[in-house]
């Protein structure tokens, strides 16, 4: 049953990671054109900066000493870091094979991009060397973890004594009460047939019977 839960993971996590090399490309597409709109707006803010006779942070600056832009500087410093991640991003994963990408996902987290992205992505079979070692990498995954989770889950239990089993004691085998010596009975004395001669006889002297 756990082999087969197992598999049943490794099969969603073959599934899922199987789409990353498409879905990376299509983002990388995607961050390109962000990246240069970005761009695009930081060379019009020079441009007025410099036309004020600032510099980008010296014009930052200013901004920020002036209550109404205090909010427009700290809007224009997030785009500018904004601007320089992406940027670092972008580079990365251009030069980055599909399957090196596969090592960074930290490079495919922006969420504002990542959703985008995702909203007008459709799932296609993986038919190329990399997406077929994504799908084996999902597949050793899903069960990896799957099966790390099942043993964090049971381990309380693996864990907990187990009672011991009192040992059965069997009763000892009644004895056989002995018959106590009986007293031998005396015999029976039967009384001796003696003939007697009746009285009335008269018993002649000499002779014998």
């Amino acid at each position: 049953m756990i082999r087969a839960l197992c598999l049943v993971a490794g099969l969603f996590g073959a599934a899922g990671l199987s789409q990353f090399p498409e879905f990376s490309q299509q983002y990388l597409q995607r961050l390109g054109g962000y990246v240069d709109a970005l761009a695009d707006q930081l060379i019009e803010f020079d441009a007025v900066a410099l036309e004020a006779g600032y510099g980008r942070e010296e014009m930052l600056q200013q901004m920020a000493q002036t209550p109404p832009m205090d909010g427009q500087a700290a809007m224009w410093r997030r785009t500018i870091l904004r601007h320089a991640q992406l940027s670092d991003d972008l580079n990365a994963l251009s030069d980055a094979s599909p399957v090196e990408r596969l090592m960074m996902p930290q490079r495919v987290a922006d969420t504002d991009l990542a959703r985008a992205v995702w909203a007008d992505f459709r799932p296609g079979m993986p038919l190329t060397g990399a997406g077929a070692i994504s799908a084996g990498a999902g597949f050793a995954g899903g069960w990896v973890l799957f099966a790390l989770v099942l043993a964090m889950m049971t381990a309380p239990v693996r864990r907990a004594p187990k009672a011991r089993k009192q040992p059965v004691r069997r009763a000892a085998p009644a004895m056989k009460a002995e018959a106590a010596p009986t007293k031998a009975e005396p015999p029976i004395a039967r009384p001796r047939l003696v003939a007697q001669t009746p009285s009335h006889i008269p018993r002649l002297s000499g002779v014998k019977r």
